[in-house]
């Protein structure tokens, strides 16, 4: 009786241990994902083909008045695309001018954010009259993008004016003829 008892449970064993190793698989599995994002800062002016302006003064012809200003020009749009990073929530971009006409003030104004773009998009300053300095133009924006080309992003309004004029620094004193003076205006991506 004891061999018939020993052998029931070897048998008993060896089929628990061959169930176990046969069972492999369950109602659920699992796997790992890695995801990387990596951080953007990317700016640029459109259209890119166009994006260098003229603007100017006209001379009055009745003595006593002032110079007048060209037009207004609002042919040009901000785009950009932007991932924040964790330690950064929001960006700005600062707009500054390398060269400052004497007697004359350029003034720009972003409009806000419009076309095919998405996400936590800025909001643009008022208008700034541009000097040396880095000014913000459009502050908190966060991940998003604005689209590319004409019609997307933030759509920019230069505006000169002779001295003295709305908002302005420059005198009326100031001003030099000159046949022509090119000026850069240089946009910052960064974060805050």
């Amino acid at each position: 009786m004891k061999k018939l008892n020993l052998t029931v449970a070897m048998s008993i064993f060896v089929a628990a241990v061959s169930t176990n190793l046969s069972a492999q698989d369950t109602n659920t599995d699992n796997h790992t994902v890695t995801i990387s994002i990596p951080e953007v800062a990317l700016v640029d002016i459109e259209p890119s083909a166009t994006k260098n302006i003229t603007l100017g003064f006209t001379a009055p012809t009745e003595a006593g008045n002032p110079l007048t200003a060209s037009a207004a020009n609002n042919t040009l749009w901000m785009n950009y695309s932007s991932i924040k990073s964790v330690a950064d929530p929001t960006r700005n971009v600062t707009v500054k001018l390398n060269a400052l006409i004497p007697g004359v003030d350029l003034h720009v104004t972003a409009a806000a954010a419009s076309g095919s773009g998405a996400g936590t998009l800025g909001t643009p300053a008022a208008q700034i009259t541009l000097s040396a300095a880095d000014q913000t133009i459009i502050s908190g924006i966060g991940s998003a993008y604005t689209g590319n080309g004409a019609n997307n992003g933030h759509n920019l309004t230069y505006a000169l004016a002779a001295g003295s004029g709305p908002g302005g620094v420059a005198a009326y004193a100031d001003l030099q003829a000159t046949a022509t003076t090119v000026a850069t205006v240089t946009y910052t991506l960064s974060d805050n």
